[in-house]
């Protein structure tokens, strides 16, 4: 019984981060002026620029002010996102089909750790980008979503491994 629970919980926390994924990718392929334009503020530096110019003269030499630079950072961001994306549904469906016993649950849940990991980095990679570029002074509210995904991503790996 404590098994079949188990694999419940990994099902559902992999299925949580990858369906909280999927959207973010949804929306960035469909709308990416939602989130690409905050993108490049913050490599640009611009909030910081306007807000705190005596900070920002200290840094500005991070800022990346190119558009063509910009949107290639956002589409590799994308790219990252859907691979992630990709990795997590197919964990997902391996931790299904070993519930039922069509797959072997130690290479489903090394998929879904392997999905976990890739999510977990795409967020731990804005924090350290974000930092780069001094995305704490303006950008508050991202760098908290930032964090909290990075702790999720973390808990969802370590849930998958202390219960292998």
């Amino acid at each position: 019984m404590f098994e079949l629970v188990v694999q419940l919980a990994q099902i559902s926390l992999l299925t949580g981060i990858a369906a909280w994924l999927a959207t973010g990718v949804y929306d960035n392929v469909v709308h990416p002026d939602n989130n690409e334009v905050f993108t490049a503020q913050v490599m640009a530096m611009a909030r910081m620029k306007d807000e705190y110019p005596e900070q920002f003269a200290n840094v500005a030499h991070r800022a990346i002010t190119s558009r063509a630079v910009q949107k290639l950072a956002f589409r590799f961001v994308v790219i990252a996102e859907g691979l992630a994306c990709l990795v997590l549904w197919v964990g997902v469906a391996m931790l299904v089909l070993a519930l039922f016993g069509a797959a072997e649950p130690g290479p489903a849940r090394a998929v879904a750790l392997l999905g976990a990991t890739l999510f977990t980095s795409v967020w731990a990679g804005f924090l350290v980008v974000g930092n780069y570029f001094c995305y704490w002074f303006c950008h508050e509210a991202g760098q908290n979503t930032h964090y909290q995904m990075t702790l999720w991503g973390i808990g969802v790996m370590v849930f998958l491994v202390a219960t292998s």
